[in-house]
């Protein structure tokens, strides 16, 4: 029964290293760009698993007793609060936190370069179009990747 709550190194050590952790892996997921994110795929699924997977050990350091479970899923409950909070209050957070958006499409014409570097095949782009009813490029006055990885449209009959 102890061993269900026994913790095998002090609490902070847990807490320092899923923070480390969450920061990391943070880090990683705004390295790979608002598309990635907004457009989970089976693959992405697969990523997230072995990242969870990968990570596991990184914040438990072995102690699998339900103490740590709890001290691990607080911190991380409590750095997902912070880091909304933070970003709610403070615009400079925000951009640096969540990225903002970029212009993917203007006054009819894509921007090849801009698709490209955030990711965003000319696929993906013709069915965001679609899921907005739009036919044809000459249509769309802006088109925005979203922080989100959403793509939304301005048209010019808007």
């Amino acid at each position: 029964m102890n061993d269900l709550i026994a913790l095998s190194a002090p609490w902070w050590v847990f807490v320092l290293r899923a923070a480390l952790v969450f920061v990391g892996v943070m880090v990683l997921i705004r390295m790979s760009g608002k598309r990635a994110v907004g457009q989970f795929t089976p693959f992405d699924l697969v990523m997230l698993i072995l990242i969870g997977n990968a990570v596991q050990n990184g914040m438990n350091g072995g102690d699998n007793s339900l103490t740590a479970a709890l001290i691990l899923s607080v911190t991380l409950v409590s750095l997902n609060w912070l880091t909304a909070f933070i970003t709610s209050r403070s615009k400079t957070a925000e951009r640096e936190i969540e990225g903002k958006a970029v212009v993917l499409a203007r006054d009819g014409r894509l921007l090849p370069d801009v698709l490209r570097k955030e990711l965003v095949s000319k696929a993906d782009f013709r069915e965001a179009m679609r899921e907005n009813n739009i036919e044809e490029v000459d249509r769309i006055r802006v088109a925005l990747l979203e922080t989100n990885g959403k793509i939304s449209f301005e048209t010019l009959d808007s």
